[in-house]
C-alpha cells in the first residue's frame, strides 16, 4: 500500500501538530477545518495562533473546507474530538468508497463515546462498516510534536501490513509510531488516561503531595489494565506507551488540559467557570461517565475514575470523595 496523500481531519492543536509530523515525513498533507474561515487562515498565514501559537507551517501543508477534497486521500487521520466522531464518520460515508476499498481511517481522538459507551472504533463501525481501522494514540503534546520534539506513539491496526505502511508514511526521525494489533487496548489507555489525569491534578491541586500523585497513578494503571482486558485489549499494550506512557505524562505535567482542570478543581474553583469559554476540549469531562458505564458494564470495578465522575457530573465534594477513597478496605496490590 504506497500512501503519499494524507488528509487530517480536524485543525485543532493536534490535528495540525499531526500534518506538521506527516510533511516532516515527505507526504501531501491537507487539512480539513469545519471553519471554511479557519481553512483560508491557515493558507494565509500558514500558522494557526488560534490552537497552536508560535508554530510556523510548511507552506506545503493546504487547508480546505471541502470534506469531499479531503476525502480523495491515501489515508485519513481523525482528529475531531472524540464525541464528534460519529458526527465526522457519518459526514465521511457518502464520500467514501464502500467497505475496505476506501482509504484507512486512523483514529486519532482520545475518548469514549458518551451513552452508548463505544470505543471510537465501534462507533466508526457502526457508521462506516466494512472500513480499514487503525488507531494513534500514546504520549504527545501537540505543541512538542509540532516544534519536531522526539516523540513517540504506538499506531494500531488488526491488520500488520496496513499497520505498517502507516508507519512507514508517518514516521520520521522524531515521530516514531510504534506498530501494535492491538486497537482495543490503545484506545482504552487513550481515553481512560484523561479521567486519571483529572483525578491528579486535584490530588496537586489539593497539595495531598508526590506521594499521593504516584500512588494514584499506579493504582489508576491497574484500573486501566483491568478494564482493557475485559474488552479483550492485551496487558502489554497497557504497559507500552498508549498506556502507561500516555498515563505519566497527561498525570505529571501541567501542559495536560485534562491535568490542569483537576489542579484549578482541587484548588477550589468550579468545573463551569473552568469550562466556559474554552477553546479546545478537556476529553476527560466526557469520558469520565462514560468509562464508568462501560466498566459498570464489565463487572469492572474503578474506584478512580467512578469517583472522578461523582465530582464531575455527580455534584460529590471533593474531600469528602477523597476521605472515601482512603477510606477503602486494604487489599492485595494485584486486586
Amino acid at each position: 500500500m504506497k500512501i503519499q496523500k494524507i488528509a487530517v481531519l480536524g485543525a485543532g492543536a493536534w490535528g495540525t501538530a499531526l500534518a506538521t509530523a506527516a510533511r516532516r515525513a515527505g507526504r501531501d498533507v491537507t487539512i480539513w477545518a469545519r471553519d471554511p474561515a479557519l481553512a483560508a487562515r491557515l493558507n494565509e498565514k500558514h500558522a494557526n495562533p488560534d490552537y497552536l501559537p508560535g508554530i510556523a507551517l510548511d507552506p506545503a501543508i493546504r487547508a480546505t473546507g471541502d470534506l469531499a477534497q479531503a476525502a480523495g486521500s491515501d489515508a485519513l487521520l481523525l482528529v475531531v474530538p472524540a464525541q464528534h466522531i460519529r458526527w465526522i464518520g457519518a459526514k465521511l460515508a457518502p464520500l467514501l468508497p464502500a467497505g475496505a476499498a476506501g482509504p484507512p481511517l486512523i483514529i486519532c481522538a482520545k475518548g469514549i463515546e458518551q451513552g452508548s459507551g463505544a470505543l471510537m472504533s465501534e462507533v466508526l463501525t457502526d457508521v462506516l462498516p466494512g472500513r480499514v481501522l487503525a488507531v494513534l494514540s500514546g504520549p504527545t503534546f501537540a505543541a512538542e510534536v509540532a516544534r519536531g520534539l522526539p516523540s513517540a506513539m504506538t499506531l494500531a491496526a488488526r491488520n500488520a501490513d496496513i499497520g505498517a505502511a502507516l508507519v512507514a508514511a508517518l514516521g520520521s526521525a522524531t515521530f516514531r509510531p510504534y506498530r501494535s494489533e492491538d486497537p482495543i487496548g490503545a484506545q482504552i489507555g487513550g481515553a481512560v488516561k484523561n479521567v486519571i489525569a483529572i483525578a491528579c491534578g486535584i490530588v496537586s491541586g489539593r497539595a495531598l503531595g508526590d506521594n499521593a500523585r504516584a500512588a494514584l497513578i499506579t493504582r489508576a494503571l491497574a484500573e486501566v489494565v483491568r478494564l482493557g482486558v475485559a474488552l479483550g485489549a492485551r496487558r502489554e499494550t497497557l504497559m507500552g506507551l498508549s498506556g502507561l506512557g500516555d498515563l505519566t505524562l497527561t498525570c505529571t505535567s501541567g501542559a495536560s488540559r485534562n491535568y490542569a482542570l483537576g489542579a484549578a478543581l482541587g484548588a477550589g474553583d468550579s468545573l463551569e467557570t473552568l469550562l466556559a469559554g474554552r477553546r479546545s476540549v478537556v476529553e476527560g469531562v466526557f469520558s469520565a461517565s462514560a468509562a464508568t458505564q462501560l466498566a459498570a458494564r464489565q463487572g469492572v470495578e474503578m474506584p478512580i475514575a467512578t469517583a472522578v465522575d461523582a465530582i464531575l457530573n455527580r455534584g460529590a465534594g471533593i474531600e469528602d470523595t477523597i476521605q472515601g477513597l482512603l477510606a477503602r478496605p486494604f487489599t492485595a496490590e494485584t486486586s
